[in-house]
């Protein structure tokens, strides 16, 4: 039986508001996340030993190499997590072009997002002839900060809410048409996610010098993920457009198991005594 059940407080969905024109919340989760992982990589470019490089010798990622991830990293987020929504729960959109490019309107998916990274990445590695696996470590490290952020944006705007309950934090969310008590799904996600992943991370970073084994940090956030999402999809209501599913899957859980076997492979590439990883692809003239 409902003991209790908390009506969401009325919360705008934009930061301010002038002249017809605002920053809404979820905007500013995305530069957030955004200017929080360049201040952070610029920061570790100037810790070689992080990287399992000698202390005399350049960090295997510069400044210029941080700059350009975010720039394409950015593009590939919007773009990708647009497209990615569009292919993957909405395809009747790619009818009508217009709506596709309608990106205010809502509707970003993260694993399309994350192919947009995906793409920056190997831009990135070829086009500054950085080994292709630094620079995915250096995207893993700092996604969770993204996520967390976002998340709680999508607990502001009162989206992407969880499904009906009776535990006694349950939410009614105003833009539940059924008025019900519902998970606050987007806390959980943003709590596994964003900060749980995001110290997971860091400690693999800092106690294990994950960072040294190219691959590895990349390898552990794509698992983290991609468990922490499945986990956090049992408590998400599915979306009205999502397809049907059998037990425990959804739109959500089924894309993560290709990104769990894919961090498993990283891992297991760069388990320890594994011909060349010690010594690293750091060089250059290796962007793989």
């Amino acid at each position: 039986m409902q003991l209790l059940a908390i009506p969401f407080p009325e919360i705008s969905p934009f930061v301010f508001e002038i002249g017809g024109f605002g920053l809404r919340w979820y905007a500013l989760s995305y530069i957030a996340g955004i200017v929080l992982g360049w201040r952070i990589l610029l920061s570790l470019t100037s810790r070689p030993l992080l990287w399992g490089v000698p202390a005399d010798q350049a960090a295997p990622i510069s400044r210029d190499d941080v700059d350009d991830l975010m720039f394409y990293a950015t593009l590939g987020i919007l773009l990708g997590g647009r497209l990615g929504f569009v292919v993957f729960y909405q395809p009747h959109m790619l009818a009508d072009p217009l709506q596709v490019l309608k990106i205010w309107e809502g509707g970003m998916s993260f694993h399309g997002g994350l192919i947009g990274v995906c793409i920056a990445v190997i831009a990135t590695a070829l086009s500054r002839k950085v080994s292709l696996w630094r620079v995915a470590d250096a995207a893993a490290l700092i996604a969770p900060f993204g996520l967390l952020f976002g998340r709680i944006a999508n607990f502001i705007n009162q989206e992407l809410y969880g499904r009906a309950t009776d535990v006694p934090w349950a939410f009614i969310f105003a833009t539940d048409p059924m008025k019900l008590a519902r998970h606050p799904s987007q806390l959980y996600q943003a709590a596994m996610e964003g900060l749980l992943l995001g110290v997971i991370l860091w400690v693999a970073v800092k106690v294990f010098r994950s960072l040294s084994r190219p691959g590895l940090t990349a390898g552990l956030f794509m698992i983290g993920y991609a468990v922490f999402r499945t986990v956090g999809e049992q408590f998400r209501q599915p979306d009205d457009f999502a397809p049907d599913l059998p037990g425990f899957l959804t739109m959500g859980a089924t894309l993560s198991i290709p990104m769990a076997l894919f961090g498993l492979w990283l891992v297991f590439r760069a388990r320890p005594g594994k011909p060349g990883m010690a010594a690293d692809s750091s060089s250059k003239a290796d962007p793989t």
